[in-house]
């Protein structure tokens, strides 16, 4: 039980170092990724839809 209690004790102390982004940094963050996310699915449909239509082109 001691080495658990030390354990939680430590970690409790390794969070209070750390730097927690703000709300608005979180928020830039996330919208940068959804944006990325997208126009990467986007990307990648125009491919797959080019390369299906090759592929049938050459195939017959």
């Amino acid at each position: 039980m001691g080495k658990i209690t030390t354990f939680l004790t430590e970690v409790k102390e390794e969070l209070k170092k750390v730097t927690w982004p703000s709300k608005d940094d979180t928020v830039g963050t996330t919208a940068v990724v959804i944006v990325l996310v997208i126009v990467i699915s986007v990307f990648l449909g125009v491919v797959d839809a080019g390369l299906s239509r090759l592929f049938n082109l050459l195939i017959g």
